[in-house]
């Protein structure tokens, strides 16, 4: 009776190449001391047995499973796939393997649970170590290797990877100031998130840097979504006082900011400036063309890698943080004052 093809072990793929199991271990995890022609043969009868090693087998056996996890909300959202991309970039050839866990964007007041649960998961010989992104957890179990993107907060005892958003949001404020806007409304991302605390306060500190008194009700909360940025467009586009500027903590609520404007026939540039914060593909998509505030999210996923394979390779970090610049993108979104009124 012939070999089922989905039950073909380690030792059927030796035999079949004519090499040891050892040998069929070493290529497995990439190891550089096997022949190249040795190592094409037994990648050739892999293939035709349609072997897969276990990971979690390899980690028994082995205390490592050259793999790595990477925990997120979701995956459609263009933000997580750019983080997906950047820690994709440095796995690739680095000898791991990369596991994704999503959860399809699980509520608010779940996820610091359901993130535990999965790094627990992972870390239990799925993984050697796991990177987190825009976390709700702070706490993670204490054999657990971890890395974070956009940590939940400052003085995070995790290794993590940030951007420089107070910097990026007081830099899109100078230029609307430059520009003669006066009246400059904000919509928040998710309350709980450092990242959007830190947006927030750029945005205030540019209205004090150019003599202008914050005005709350010009401050809207959001969540990063699109609906939350249409709600939020809404509120500041019913003040008696209308803003002729808004800067929105993120891309993805700027275009739902669109949305309302299109709706309602403002005109934007023409009678409203707009600022988004990530430069998502989409904002070059759109029209008018997106301002916003770069900050490479794709390297932001890379730093979280490189950090997290030094960890694995009994490394000392630089630094526990790692803050990614932030540059202001100018496209065709804000006007001067002078030439919307």
């Amino acid at each position: 009776m012939s070999q089922k093809r989905s039950q073909a072990t380690i030792h059927d793929v030796a035999h079949a190449a004519g090499v040891s199991a050892t040998t069929v271990s070493r290529v497995l995890n990439n190891k550089d001391y096997v022949a190249s022609e040795t190592v094409e043969k037994v990648r050739r009868v892999i293939q035709e047995l349609n072997f897969s090693a276990s990971i979690a087998a390899k980690g028994m056996r082995s205390r490592t499973t050259h793999a790595i996890g990477l925990v997120v909300p979701e995956v459609t959202e263009p933000f997580e796939l750019a983080i997906i991309r950047g820690v994709g970039s440095v796995i690739k050839g680095s000898g791991y393997d990369l596991l994704i866990y999503s959860a399809d964007d699980p509520p608010l007041d779940k996820r610091a649970f359901w993130e535990r649960e999965h790094v627990t998961f992972l870390s239990g010989g799925l993984t050697d170590g796991n990177i987190v992104v825009t976390p709700s957890s702070t706490a993670y179990p204490e054999n657990a290797r971890i890395v974070v993107i956009d940590p939940l907060v400052e003085d995070s005892h995790v290794p993590s990877v940030t951007a420089t958003n107070r910097l990026g949001v007081l830099e899109a404020m100078q230029y609307l100031t430059g520009l003669g806007h006066r009246h400059i409304g904000y919509i928040g991302g998710r309350p709980d998130a450092q990242s959007a605390i830190r947006r927030f306060e750029g945005y205030k500190e540019g209205l004090a840097q150019a003599g202008i008194a914050y005005q709350p009700e010009w401050a809207q909360p959001g969540d990063y979504t699109r609906e939350r940025g249409r709600m939020a467009a809404r509120q500041l586009f019913q003040q008696a006082h209308r803003v002729t500027a808004i800067l929105a903590a993120n891309d993805t609520s700027a275009l739902g900011v669109l949305d309302v404007a299109q709706e309602l026939g403002i005109r934007v540039p023409q009678d409203l400036s707009l600022i988004g914060f990530d430069n998502i593909p989409e904002t070059q998509l759109i029209t008018p063309k997106l301002t916003t505030i770069d900050q490479s999210i794709q390297e932001m996923g890379s730093q979280a890698a490189r950090m997290l394979i030094q960890i694995l390779q009994n490394m000392e970090l630089e630094s526990m943080l790692y803050e990614v610049p932030t540059r202001l993108v100018v496209r065709e979104s804000c006007q001067a004052i002078s030439l919307q009124e």
